[in-house]
């Protein structure tokens, strides 16, 4: 049997950029007996803000989880720090909403299997039952709740219950072909990720890839990011592209497309959930 693996901390901050500041989040883990494990910052002179992420073991740790929260409070209070405890035996809790396609909820599911995700999908929400089969095999209970034209207000109650019941930590949209309303999206604010094809909106609509190919496009790609009000217009967390040529056909751009949608999305979640990402306005701060 393998050793159990020690429990830490992280901290994501955010703050006005002044001095002294890592040395007093430093200085905070050091005195109570921490050992930092993790320590990444950045500072940008055009708006003046600070970043961190720290993270540290808590064996030894002389405070507890409510005295550590204490001390962050009287630090945020001092250095105005907008801030962000977690810890590792706390898994964050997943939703992944769907539609049909199957291909980005397939590796979400797989990462989970391997231990790899960082959380927990605890439930599949779709608009349909074509994805029963991939939930039962990855043994994740699946809720259709059907999103008919006139009553997608109605649907979303049931969903945003639902969610709440579920104690939701993050929701992400596996190609999930509905659009969420302003105030889903104001009630999840930073907590929704999204996936889609990186054409946008060069090749806004229906058909994209047909789009593309008539256009004789070199590079497609894919974009994972939050979902604001703004349609597909939310801070970005991760990309990733290929190249393609005229010997490519719709087909071939499509699943090329599908590899790269699975791909990027599976990684925006994983830096999610091992808080790696800070927003920063329109765009982010992903530590690596």
């Amino acid at each position: 049997m393998g050793s159990v693996p020690s429990v830490t901390a992280t901290l994501l901050v955010t703050c006005p950029d002044r001095t002294g500041l890592v040395a007093a989040l430093s200085n905070f883990v050091f005195q109570n007996g921490g050992n930092i494990l993790d320590a990444d910052q950045h500072a940008e002179s055009e708006s003046g803000e600070f970043f961190m992420r720290l993270g540290w073991d808590l064996d030894g740790f002389a405070l507890d989880r409510q005295a550590t929260q204490a001390g962050i409070e009287a630090l945020a209070r001092q250095f105005d720090l907008r801030w962000k405890l977690t810890f590792s035996d706390v898994r964050p809790r997943v939703a992944v909403m769907v539609s049909k396609a199957s291909h980005c909820l397939y590796d979400l599911m797989l990462c989970q299997q391997l231990g790899d995700l960082g959380g927990e999908i605890v439930r599949v929400i779709s608009n349909h039952d074509t994805l029963a089969d991939v939930c039962r095999h990855f043994d994740v209970p699946l809720t259709v709740i059907p999103v008919e034209r006139d009553r997608k207000a109605e649907a979303e109650v049931t969903q945003l219950a639902l969610l709440d019941e579920l104690r939701i930590d993050l929701v992400v949209l596996a190609r999930y072909m509905q659009i969420l309303s302003p105030a889903f999206v104001e009630r999840w604010q930073g907590r929704i990720i999204n996936i889609h094809h990186s054409f946008l909106p060069a090749f806004a609509g229906a058909r994209p890839y047909h789009q593309a190919q008539q256009r004789g496009v070199k590079v497609i790609g894919a974009t994972a990011h939050y979902v604001t009000a703004d349609l597909d217009q939310g801070p970005i967390i991760e990309q990733d592209v290929c190249r393609v040529s005229h010997r490519d056909t719709v087909e071939d751009m499509m699943r090329k497309g599908r590899e790269l949608e699975r791909r990027v999305l599976t990684r925006a979640v994983r830096l999610h959930l091992q808080q790696r990402v800070l927003v920063a306005g329109k765009r982010t701060i992903v530590f690596g």
